[in-house]
């Protein structure tokens, strides 16, 4: 074997060690802990999956997008109506098309369209919306939380209004999510060592030095809020079918702040960062809940995770990583 060969070899069976490792770690979480404990985890790992898509649209191409939670909104709707039994969609949704009102899909095709829907709203969202810089463009996409949740609210026949989808079938495992949320890291770490990625680096430093490069800047941002969209879109299906219920304000403004704050703690542009601080903030957030009942202080666990972000930007403004990514998790992942 030559040493290319075996070089190559190495750099796929580090990240296939790291996944069976996960993997590992979550079937002792599923056979060993409460139905509880796998819930939290699956939790967790949903926001890896949303801090890890939110750092390839926010992160890599210097975009300030708020909306996730919108795509999270989309997919979440489009993948719980694919799969809601064709016996209750009569009285529960009676102005769904027929082709619809008849149609009953599995989980991973469901997951698949609702991300694919959401990628395309944002592909048609995207041509007025990335004309936008900075604090322009989260307001922008802020208000695309506010029009989403208006127009859930209001097509009743459809989405049933306010009072939302509920009992929805229970088909989201941790398995599920692992498994989506393996393909998401990895699929953001090989974008961002690629030269798709390096491009939206050289725009995020410099957008007119890249133009001058040749580097289309409106394909490179479309191509990060897009598959960010995706990602965002299938969490949301994943969400739905985890908790059973869906409404226009489960997926709200303060979800936006917190991955906002994930990316930002771990480091705009470094995987890694979105990866840990995701975890970090989801356990500091759950292992709260319990003071906060008890204290009657319900709200102590935002309070934390804004002190988190404080402290950060005071002493670390450019995050844990900054915009690389740890020597360790180099090795591991590869180039």
């Amino acid at each position: 074997m030559s040493e290319v060969q075996a070089s190559t070899l190495s750099k796929i069976a580090r990240p296939l060690a790291l996944a069976a490792l996960g993997a590992g770690l979550v079937a002792f979480v599923d056979i060993r802990l409460s139905d509880y404990m796998a819930t939290l985890a699956a939790i967790t790992l949903v926001n890896v999956m949303l801090a890890s898509s939110l750092a390839l649209t926010n992160g890599l191409t210097g975009l300030f997008s708020l909306g996730h939670p919108a795509f999270m909104t989309i997919g979440g709707y489009v993948a719980a109506i694919l799969i809601f039994p064709v016996q209750r969609k009569g009285f529960m949704m009676p102005d769904l098309p027929a082709f619809l009102a008849s149609l009953q899909l599995d989980l991973l095709p469901a997951l698949v369209i609702g991300g694919a829907v959401a990628a395309l709203a944002a592909l048609v969202i995207g041509f007025p919306v990335l004309r936008l810089r900075g604090h322009y463009l989260a307001v922008a996409t802020l208000g695309l939380i506010i029009i989403v949740r208006v127009l859930v609210n209001n097509w009743d026949g459809v989405t049933r209004g306010g009072m939302g989808l509920n009992g929805l079938p229970r088909l989201t495992s941790l398995w599920w999510v692992y498994g989506w949320t393996v393909l998401t890291v990895y699929a953001c770490w090989r974008i961002k060592h690629s030269s798709v990625g390096r491009a939206m680096m050289a725009v995020r430093e410099n957008e007119m030095a890249a133009r001058c490069m040749g580097i289309s800047a409106v394909s490179v941002k479309m191509w990060g809020f897009v598959l960010g969209a995706f990602f965002a879109g299938v969490a949301g299906g994943l969400m739905a079918h985890l908790i059973t219920v869906i409404t226009p304000g489960t997926y709200s403004v303060l979800l936006a702040f917190n991955l906002v704050v994930m990316v930002v703690i771990g480091g705009m542009g470094s995987l890694t960062g979105a990866v840990l601080a995701a975890i970090a903030l989801s356990v500091l957030s759950e292992s709260l809940r319990p003071a906060e009942e008890a204290l009657e202080l319900y709200g102590l666990s935002q309070v934390a995770v804004a002190l988190c972000l404080i402290l950060v930007l005071l002493f670390r403004p450019r995050g844990v990583f900054g915009s690389g990514e740890p020597r360790w998790a180099r090795y591991i992942m590869g180039r």
